[in-house]
């Protein structure tokens, strides 16, 4: 038994469960720890695993009460949470293309595998999920299926001769008026989605009306509603209406302190999706440092690398007529997100991965939090906007997002510390979902 005077040494969440047992089935000794909360790593830490669940934390020095089965020497490397990708389209993407019958369950399972293999333990599927998504969604949330936990808004309300792109596929609802949305949504409900996506931008635009209706019925039922946005006014608009998530960055022009109070009344989270704008640019001109990395092309499926090595690829990035445009949008990105995060806007992350074939499932993940702290955003920081905030945006957080005693086992060991380089979260020394060791 430790002595009471051991425990004084122990900050508030470095404590021991009182009720541990024998069936304590490791522990990482004397490694650096970045929980997730955004509070500093500590150093010189050891992490004890129960079964799922993280049993103690503890200063290197102290000897664990009881006896486990494995001793694992962590000097040296770091430990952060599993992340979580807030805003990525599962199933939809095969090879070099993206369409709805491509959404079966080999294609998926083996989707949320790679996300776990990279070290993203939760997703939200945003709205291009088809009918057997909802069972593929329980099956994961039962531990019947591996990889990644899957969350889905199983169909997305699109615009008729609009938004998303028809290679989408025809479960995206596309209502011409707020009574046929409404009828839409309440039959969505008895599905059960984990949230409700829109998308509210393109030519035409999806009518205030319209969204009123689908944000109001998904409150009524308690779910959130995620927004694909682009444009400043339309965010000032759904922030009005109630919107819960704006999935993607204002790109048009700079936030003003209006919006900012706005969304930080309304508990708005924002997810800036920066990737998205730079893999849109960065194949136009000499290939980015990380082209040839084998984490970014293991990533990749099959045919994309030799896709966006083409010179027909690059000749279509160069000769993009909208390619300033798009410099400019990702500057404002970056510009935006520097500004909410200043102002204590909650800031979640996600990629839109699987997508496009551009759009690799797993990198995106590693090169958001880089492009994040590129924007002058702590790593530290970083990763709990990739782990806490994803999984209270969820809504699980008392379970997962950060690592503490009480929650899950579900965390990353790095060979590197990301505090010093961000880039180390690609180090990838071993993986833990659930108390289990998947890689």
């Amino acid at each position: 038994m430790l002595k009471p005077m051991l425990f004084s040494v122990c900050l508030s969440a470095i404590c021991l469960y009182t009720n541990a047992q024998d069936n304590t089935s490791f522990i990482i000794k004397d490694v650096t720890l970045i929980d997730g909360s955004g509070q500093p790593a500590r150093s010189n830490v050891s992490l004890v695993v129960s079964d799922d669940t993280i049993a103690a934390i503890l200063p290197a020095g102290i000897n664990y009460p009881v006896k486990v089965a494995e001793e694992i020497n962590g000097a040296g490397k770091t430990i952060m949470p599993l992340m979580v990708d807030a805003h990525c389209h599962v199933g939809i993407l095969k090879g070099t293309t993206i369409a709805s019958q491509h959404f079966t369950p080999d294609n998926v399972s083996r989707q949320l595998n790679k996300y776990l293999q990279y070290g993203i333990g939760t997703v939200l599927s945003l709205g291009t999920d088809q009918p057997q998504g909802f069972m593929l969604r329980d099956a994961s949330r039962a531990d019947m299926l591996g990889g990644a936990s899957y969350y889905t808004a199983g169909f997305g309300f699109g615009v008729p001769r609009g938004t998303p792109p028809a290679a989408f596929g025809p479960s995206i609802l596309r209502p011409g008026s707020a009574d046929e949305a409404l009828q839409q949504m309440q039959h969505l409900v008895t599905l059960k989605p984990d949230f409700i996506k829109i998308w509210v931008d393109g030519a035409p635009r999806m009518l205030p009306e319209i969204y009123r209706a689908i944000i109001t019925e998904a409150h009524a039922n308690n779910i959130k509603v995620a927004a694909h946005v682009y444009y400043l006014e339309d965010a000032r608009q759904l922030v009005d209406a109630g919107i819960d998530v704006l999935a993607h960055s204002i790109r048009d022009q700079e936030v003003d302190d209006a919006l900012i109070r706005a969304m930080k009344l309304k508990n708005v989270f924002y997810i800036p999706t920066l990737c998205i704008e730079e893999f849109g640019l960065v194949y136009g001109a000499a290939s980015p440092g990380w082209f040839t990395d084998p984490f970014f092309v293991r990533s990749l499926e099959p045919g994309a690398w030799d896709l966006l090595n083409s010179d027909a690829y690059r000749k279509q990035q160069q000769e993009d007529k909208d390619r300033d445009r798009k410099i400019r949008a990702f500057a404002i990105a970056k510009t935006n997100l520097h500004k909410m995060d200043s102002a204590g806007v909650k800031i979640a992350m996600g990629t839109d991965s699987g997508a496009q074939p551009v759009r690799a499932q797993g990198f995106s993940e590693h090169r958001e939090l880089q492009l994040m702290t590129a924007a002058g955003i702590p790593a530290v920081k970083a990763i709990s906007y990739a782990s806490r905030n994803g999984a209270a945006l969820l809504g699980i957080d008392k379970q997962t997002g950060t690592l503490q005693p009480g929650k899950k086992a579900d965390f990353i060991l790095l060979d590197a510390d990301p505090q010093l380089d961000v880039r180390a979260t690609q180090n990838i020394s071993g993986i833990w979902k659930n108390g289990k060791q998947i890689r």
